[in-house]
């Protein structure tokens, strides 16, 4: 038997993912429909249509931020009137969505209105919009009545809705059961529970989510929520609870003119998931016979099972008390073997104490449990912060992953947490030193985090619970983003209302140093509802015999360290030397806004003496190194290069690149690193340096982007580096002449991830290759104008570093260069055609086609020649005239560079000459080479 597939039924623009699931066979209520719908006639349903078309709207919903269960994006979806007088829309709770929206509804005659959200129920599937109904001028409409007792096996229905992206679809189907379990359409996002749904085979698709379920009479019997792609199956939600919303909803306010109150709907749980099982299986878990009389004769007749525990949320009122498998058989006395009875008296009985009479494996118990309010476990706020969005672990994400409610959650990592490696849905566990229970805690430890700061953060994910996972979080230095904001919803607008979650001499503000390692715990005023609550997990960290906490994992990419199984003896020394900086005194570097932190050295002198001869020697250990490798070693940079989300400008095709750099420049107040254009595109990213002479990783800036050739300049703080760093690390020795020839022998060197030096002797084959780059699908960087140099060995097309002498001179970089190619497929006459694009990311390749071709990323390497960068040094060196930038709190000018605005290609001289090339300039040419330059 297949896994049929269940979905919602909003259509989402960007992309709609489907789950499977696994289907089980469950008995239907067979219950005998009223006489009269069976014999409703077309002109019955006609007038029916007419009354309900004009209703229904088609909502386009944009989620502004992810929030709970869902994600930022559009999508469209039905609703309809409910409430004329008041402007009050049904729809889904996955069409309003628990986070921040804008939406807007058409009518059957095109005209729009905004819509605003005014209620989302926490567990079941519906919610309202409110519009203005005075802002409909051109359309005759009724409200939809409500009318759940009407629905039974049996009866004629119609789907009104949205159907796949239509204006208007009516699809006819059949009720065919009233007691389906709720559909489960993914483990991550929202399910719904604690009740039954009815099915249909009505074969609704994307974008009728929301669309009434009406019968004969124009009533509105059930609400569409979701389907089963395998099948023609369609599920509706029962209105019994959706009636009772709406009665508390109509006493905010008489009409839409009057001022909308926020009103309160009470919502009861045990923090406990139910099922219905049949007689059967409740008897093998150990129902009683005589239970099992006392619950048919209690139950109308037809009742064919029971409510079982399916699971029971930790830290909620039913933890600890009820377990998976428990048979509830009375509640405050009375028989409950429906959901709908279950609800109502919880629903009824907020923060008091219900009297549970549950079968356990043939045991019968009682249980007292205190019912929880259940708005209090659903977030109505969030923190934003460089992008993430961060709030307390809702019910439904708790029941989902088995977690306490109120943990500090990702819901979206942002470009801070995302750079460090934090996914989504990660639980933040300990933070800057600090144990993490609640969201308030968070705001409090990284309000005294100063922008650049690097500290440790712990998580724990769902998919791997038992093990904390360690990463470092470099503070946003650069202000890519706003200020770190909370977000609060109002109900009575609809809208999220900003206010900053820091005062405003917070370090995080300012550009001043923090020690994070002493963070005092100071409290910041949310609101009196926001603060820790009492749902979280005790920590159960495991400390070792010093009292450090054990970190199981570290996330690193593992592909970076795939070479890291032969070690040098020389990059041994380096290891054992870091391991005497972390006993026996720390380097901490803390940096500031503008990057100029100070390298804290707690250590005595005569160690800072060891740790330099340790470090003189260790470039120079590996047995089988050349002397030019030994010498250009210490120049070498490994950089890693994050562009933010919100700054992806120019065409940048990745957001992460790896490239190796040379240091050109190294002095007390400046050191700068060259390195090519398709390591660091452009100059808003964030840049770290990785030095293969000195175990520190530091920030760059870039402060030289040449506008058509593939170098880069980045600077960096020397003083970061700390005495000892400072006096190992080196700048190369530049060699621009004689410019190389063909035949000349080089040293290509470079650096891999694990920061180990790798060359090889190569002969130059053509050291005045010209690029030739065509344009990619979309307008970004490519190098034009630029002759580059050939090698006949290489260490392949991601391999960058420098080409050097025998003595060690750096003669040319070795950089990497971008390019997209566009192969040809066939395509069989007759079939769709496949659109996919194939895009470079730091660790592969994302293929992309389009129509019947296939664009392609790739990237292959040559050698600059140091001559034009020394050039570029020169003037900043010097002081020569020139626009000034401020490089480590010192004005340096920066080159005025002149180009021509023309793309120039190679062309052989026998071409040039049908072009018109003179024969005097031939003879001057050929001497020379074969090809010139042509525009």
């Amino acid at each position: 038997m297949g896994d049929p597939v269940e979905r919602f039924e909003s259509e989402v623009l960007d992309s709609i993912t489907v789950i499977k699931v696994a289907s089980a066979d469950e008995l239907c209520m067979e219950i005998d429909p009223p006489l009269r719908e069976n014999v409703a006639t077309a002109e019955d349903w006609r007038k029916a249509l007419d009354k309900v078309v004009p209703a229904v709207v088609v909502l386009r919903i944009t989620g502004c931020r992810a929030f709970d269960t869902e994600s930022a994006g559009a999508s469209s979806a039905t609703g309809f009137i409910v409430d004329k007088r008041r402007g009050i829309i049904l729809t889904n709770r996955h069409v309003v969505k628990p986070g921040p929206v804008v939406a807007e509804a058409m009518f059957l005659n095109r005209e729009e209105v905004p819509v605003h959200p005014i209620y989302r129920d926490p567990v079941h599937d519906f919610g309202f919009f409110r519009y203005d109904p005075g802002a409909i001028q051109f359309l005759n409409y009724e409200e939809i009545p409500l009318a759940p007792e009407a629905a039974s096996v049996g009866l004629e229905i119609r789907v009104v809705g949205n159907d796949s992206g239509e204006k208007v679809s009516i699809l006819a189907g059949t009720l065919a059961r009233l007691d389906r379990d709720a559909p489960h359409y993914k483990k991550d996002s929202y399910n719904d529970f604690n009740t039954f749904y009815m099915q249909a085979a009505s074969g609704t698709k994307g974008g009728s989510s929301g669309s009434p379920v009406i019968d004969w009479l124009g009533r509105a019997v059930a609400l569409n929520a979701g389907s089963k792609t395998s099948s023609a199956s369609a599920f509706f939600l029962p209105l019994e609870r959706v009636v009772r919303a709406l009665k508390f909803l109509q006493e905010g306010s008489e009409t839409y003119v009057e001022k909308w109150k926020a009103v309160s709907i009470p919502r009861g749980t045990l923090q406990v998931t139910f099922l219905h099982k049949g007689f059967d299986e409740t008897r093998r878990l150990g129902l009683r016979s005589e239970t099992e009389q006392i619950v048919r004769h209690a139950s109308p007749a037809g009742e064919t099972g029971m409510l079982v525990v399916d699971s029971v949320v930790p830290g909620g009122p039913g933890h600890k008390h009820l377990e998976p498998g428990d048979i509830l058989v009375r509640v405050n006395g009375d028989v409950i073997t429906q959901f709908l009875k279950l609800e109502t008296i919880l629903d009824d009985s907020v923060n008091k104490n219900i009297e549970l009479q549950i079968e356990r494996g043939g045991t019968s118990k009682t249980l007292l449990l205190l019912v929880q309010d259940l708005h209090s476990i659903t977030p109505d706020y969030f923190l934003e912060v460089s992008g993430a969005v961060i709030h307390p672990l809702s019910y439904q994400q708790a029941r989902n992953f088995r977690f306490n409610c109120g943990l500090v959650y990702v819901t979206e990592p942002g470009y801070m947490l995302f750079r460090a490696g934090v996914p989504r849905h990660a639980i933040i566990k300990k933070f800057a030193g600090q144990e993490i229970s609640c969201l308030e805690e968070l705001i409090s430890v990284l309000s005294q985090l100063s922008r650049g700061v690097r500290v440790p953060l712990e998580y724990i994910s769902y998919m791997d619970r038992h093990r904390r996972k360690s990463v470092l979080v470099t503070v946003d230095r650069h202000e890519w983003y706003a200020p770190p904001q909370i977000y609060t919803r109002d109900d009575s607008t609809g809208l999220w209302i900003a206010k900053p979650a820091f005062q405003s001499n917070s370090l995080f503000l300012s550009s001043g140093v923090t020690d994070f390692g002493n963070l005092a715990r100071q409290p910041v005023s949310l609101t009196e509802e926001h603060a820790c609550g009492e749902n979280v997990s005790e920590d159960n960290n495991q400390e070792l015999v010093d009292g450090v906490t054990s970190l199981e994992t570290n996330h690193e990419d593992p592909s970076a360290y795939a070479s890291h199984q032969n070690v040098s003896d020389g990059l041994a020394k380096k290891r054992r030397v870091e391991e005497c900086l972390s006993a026996d005194g720390s380097v901490v570097t803390d940096l500031s806004l503008n990057g100029t932190g100070e390298a804290k050295l707690e250590k005595s002198s005569a160690l800072q003496d060891d740790v330099l001869m340790d470090y003189q020697g260790a470039t120079a250990a590996a047995a089988n190194a050349s002397f030019s490798e030994r010498v250009i070693e210490p120049t070498l940079v490994m950089l890693e290069v994050h562009v933010p989300p919100s700054c992806m400008l120019d065409g940048v095709h990745s957001q992460h690149f790896f490239g190796t750099g040379v240091i050109i420049y190294h002095s007390q107040d400046m050191g700068l690193v060259a390195v090519d254009k398709n390591t660091v595109a452009i100059s808003a990213s964030d840049v770290m340096l990785s030095f293969a002479a000195f175990p520190v990783e530091i920030p760059g800036e870039v402060v030289f982007l040449h506008p058509v050739h593939n170098y880069a300049l980045i600077s960096y703080d020397p003083s970061a580096l700390g005495p000892v760093g400072a006096s190992v690390i080196r700048a190369a020795e530049l060699l621009p002449e004689p410019a190389l020839r063909r035949g000349d022998s080089v040293y290509l060197v470079g650096l891999s991830r694990s920061l180990q030096a790798t060359s090889r002797k190569s002969v130059v084959t053509n050291p005045c290759a010209a690029v030739n780059i065509g344009s990619a699908d979309s307008p970004r960087y490519r190098a034009t104008n630029m002759e580059v140099i050939e090698l006949d060995t290489d260490f392949g097309s991601t391999f960058s570093g420098v080409l050097t002498d025998e003595q060690g001179r750096v003669q040319a970089i070795w950089g990497s260069f971008s390019t997209q190619k566009v192969k040809r497929r066939k395509v069989k006459t007759g079939k769709r055609r496949e659109k996919t694009n194939f895009t470079r990311t730091s660790i592969g390749y994302l293929m992309v086609k389009f129509g019947c071709s296939t664009s392609e990323d790739h990237q292959f390497v040559r050698g600059i020649p140091i001559y034009a960068i020394s050039q570029v040094l020169d003037i900043i060196v010097s002081g020569a005239n020139g626009p000034p930038r401020l490089i480590n709190g010192v004005k340096k000018p920066m080159p005025l560079l002149r180009i021509l605005e023309v793309e120039l290609y190679p062309t052989l001289l026998s071409k040039a000459r049908n072009f018109g090339l003179s024969d005097n300039w031939i003879q001057v040419l050929k001497a020379w080479r074969r090809e010139l330059l042509f525009f």
